[in-house]
């Protein structure tokens, strides 16, 4: 019913292809057999040769290799930086504190899509700063404010621990569009880099190419894929598709699976009764799975992006939470609107993507991300 994709190992040209691929959610690459079969094994072929490497991009890519993520992070926030800093600058200038500056900031938080829970929260928390250090130039409110933010964001800063269960099973879902395919793959590459073997589950059975994205992302990070047949006669379920990956997992010693599910809006209530079904199974294959339960979300969408943790968190309990694409936005306030939504228990912010490339998804520190939010 199923196949098993076992990935050759990728060469550094096709590593580099991979910032390219998946923008494209459509994007996907046929699988071609190669040599010898075994038994429980189709081996996949590898694309073809990557064409020479121009002058230009060698010179591109020299300038860019000293940036590490720190220095992408800043990058990254840089439209939310520049939205921030182009209002504040004037606003923390100089003069009084009074209410008129408060008033003026709340409008400075609300339009970075902070929130208005997490907005409230913050002049809260300055008007204490104030009283309590006796502030009285407006100069000194954007050091407070930093501080204020970084205290309002470190309940997310909860690093994922995946040495409690193998193998330890991570259960990606999200709406549609938000980046999780490419974020699994991003995953894969991580916990790799932590010396932990990955299988992935293509669970996503409903949209064109699914599978197949999925396999070129298990080939570059030369990781096993579980992925349905194929066939216009053929009717899989995802349940069914990420409960044999687990098993495979099981019996092959695997420290971590990624099962990939279909996007669906908060809306579609059979889809969201569905996605309840595909846990429940997880949870036949191994009791306590799936033991993170990761909603990947589009910063691009700002305070949808609430609506969609609320209305996930309460079908499925989000333990954690994948924020992509923030280099392409000035919404990075969303943060602190997680935060707002949340303030006693937020779910866990694992990780935040600031880039296209393998190695910019990276776990979320509250400093370095408020450091990077202001000049």
């Amino acid at each position: 019913m199923f196949n098993f994709f076992k990935s050759k190992k990728s060469r550094p040209e096709e590593e580099k292809a991979v910032e390219k691929e998946e923008t494209a959610e459509g994007a996907a690459l046929s699988p071609q057999s190669n040599g010898e079969i075994p038994q429980d094994a189709v081996k996949t072929s590898l694309p073809a040769e990557s064409e020479p490497v121009t002058a230009k991009s060698e010179v591109a890519q020299e300038e860019t290799k000293p940036i590490g993520f720190a220095g992408k992070l800043r990058l990254g926030l840089a439209r939310t930086r520049q939205n921030l800093s182009k209002q504040l600058s004037g606003l923390f200038g100089g003069g009084k504190i009074d209410e008129e500056l408060y008033e003026e900031l709340e409008t400075i938080l609300l339009t970075a899509d902070t929130g208005v829970n997490a907005t409230t929260q913050l002049l809260e928390d300055l008007r204490q700063q104030v009283k309590k250090k006796g502030l009285t130039d407006a100069a000194d409110l954007k050091t407070a404010l930093k501080e204020s933010l970084v205290e309002m964001l470190k309940p997310l800063e909860r690093p994922l621990d995946t040495t409690t269960n193998s193998p330890f099973v991570i259960m990606i879902t999200g709406v549609n569009g938000v980046g999780k395919t490419t974020s699994i793959g991003k995953l894969a590459k991580y916990f790799q880099s932590q010396g932990k073997s990955v299988l992935l589950a293509a669970g996503d059975t409903f949209r064109a190419a699914a599978r197949e994205q999925l396999i070129a992302w298990g080939e570059r990070n030369n990781v096993t894929v579980v992925a349905p047949d194929t066939g216009v006669d053929k009717k899989n379920d995802p349940a069914a598709v990420i409960f044999d990956a687990i098993n495979a997992a099981k019996a092959r010693g695997i420290d971590i699976v990624l099962a990939d599910t279909a996007g669906r809006l908060t809306t579609q209530m059979h889809l969201m009764e569905e996605i309840k079904k595909v846990k429940r199974v997880i949870g036949k294959a191994i009791p306590d799975a799936p033991h993170e339960v990761m909603l990947v979300l589009d910063a691009n969408t700002g305070q949808n992006a609430v609506t969609q943790v609320k209305a996930f968190d309460e079908a499925l309990d989000v333990t954690g939470l994948i924020l992509t694409k923030l280099d392409g936005t000035a919404k990075g306030g969303v943060v602190a609107a997680i935060c707002g939504q949340y303030p006693q228990n937020p779910p866990a912010l694992r990780f935040i993507g600031v880039g296209e490339g393998l190695d910019d998804l990276r776990p979320f520190n509250a400093n370095d991300f408020v450091d990077a939010l202001f000049d």
